[in-house]
């Protein structure tokens, strides 16, 4: 495993001693700015002795997921401003590290009320990963091999959005953007010829950033307590290129994550992502895992009933 993930692992280890705190509710009347804090820390292991009946495989597993929202709002004007990342990893005997989960997504928005329910926006947001990503497949004798088909900057994707946003509740929004403007970089794309082809995540041979000047986005997301200490989050972002459209070239990305509070201290959490991005695969992929740890938050706001 590289120096970056480690390096990322020890972060994640030296969090979760903050998380025994639990969840920290301190309202702040006197400013316009609402702050959000959230960390999850996940472990999950097993062994087993070499005479075991049953079969198995050691394992020793963690998971992490760290969430900042920074909201400003005052008279018409609003700046909402969010860091959401996730990493995690399996170590089984005999196959060493392998990823599970990873996440890099920064947004960042400026809102000018139109009504109640209504917002006109700009917006620009970051989405890419830690550390690289990997295939493994069997070659003609057996033996597992491993091909590199991601890492960090590649890909990434930078899009700016302007339009309206809808949100008839707090804990519900949409965002539609006729004008969204997306930059795909794919830092060194050579190293992916082998597993990728000649165009990995849709870019040109030897180019290492692809623009799409014309196109439509739609970001919706939901977050909300959907019965008593069981909280239900969902982000779907919808992209679509003027230039180059056709139904299957529609991009979709749904993130869901259900959180479950056993008590003050112990979360279970069940979270999977659905992409679609016809330049990456002309299948739906699927990710999904479930975890048990530690949590803590921080905001300085109540939530609405």
């Amino acid at each position: 495993m590289k120096k970056t993930s480690y390096f990322i692992i020890f972060l994640l280890c030296i969090g979760s001693f903050a998380s025994v705190q639990a969840q920290i509710v301190k309202p702040d009347t006197t400013t316009s700015w609402k702050r959000k804090f959230v960390f999850n820390f996940n472990v999950n292991q097993a062994s087993f002795s070499s005479n075991w009946s049953a079969g198995g495989i050691n394992s020793l597993g963690f998971a992490s997921l760290v969430n900042y929202k920074l909201n400003y709002k005052k008279n018409r004007d609003s700046w909402d401003n969010e860091i959401d990342l996730l990493y995690g990893f399996v170590n089984n005997a005999g196959q060493g590290f392998r990823k599970t989960t990873d996440r890099i997504y920064l947004d960042t928005k400026y809102g000018y009320q139109l009504s109640d329910k209504w917002d006109l926006f700009s917006s620009i947001n970051f989405l890419s990963q830690f550390s690289p990503g990997y295939k493994y497949e069997d070659d003609a004798a057996g033996v597992e091999q491993e091909f590199l088909i991601s890492d960090f900057l590649a890909p990434a994707f930078v899009t700016g959005a302007i339009g309206f946003e809808y949100h008839p509740k707090d804990y519900f929004k949409v965002r539609i953007s006729p004008f969204a403007p997306r930059l795909t970089i794919v830092n060194d794309p050579e190293r992916f010829y082998p597993t990728l082809g000649p165009n990995p995540y849709g870019l040109d041979s030897a180019e290492t950033t692809r623009f799409e000047w014309f196109a439509f986005q739609l970001l919706a997301e939901f977050n909300k307590d959907i019965m008593q200490n069981v909280n239900l989050k969902w982000r779907y972002m919808m992209y679509a290129n003027y230039e180059d459209f056709a139904v299957k070239k529609i991009d979709h990305r749904l993130d869901v994550n259900l959180t479950a509070k056993v008590n003050r201290f112990i979360t279970v959490g069940l979270g999977g992502i659905l992409v679609y991005d016809f330049d990456q695969d002309d299948e739906v992929q699927l990710s999904q895992a479930l975890t048990i740890g530690f949590a803590y938050s921080f905001q300085n706001f109540e939530d609405p009933k």
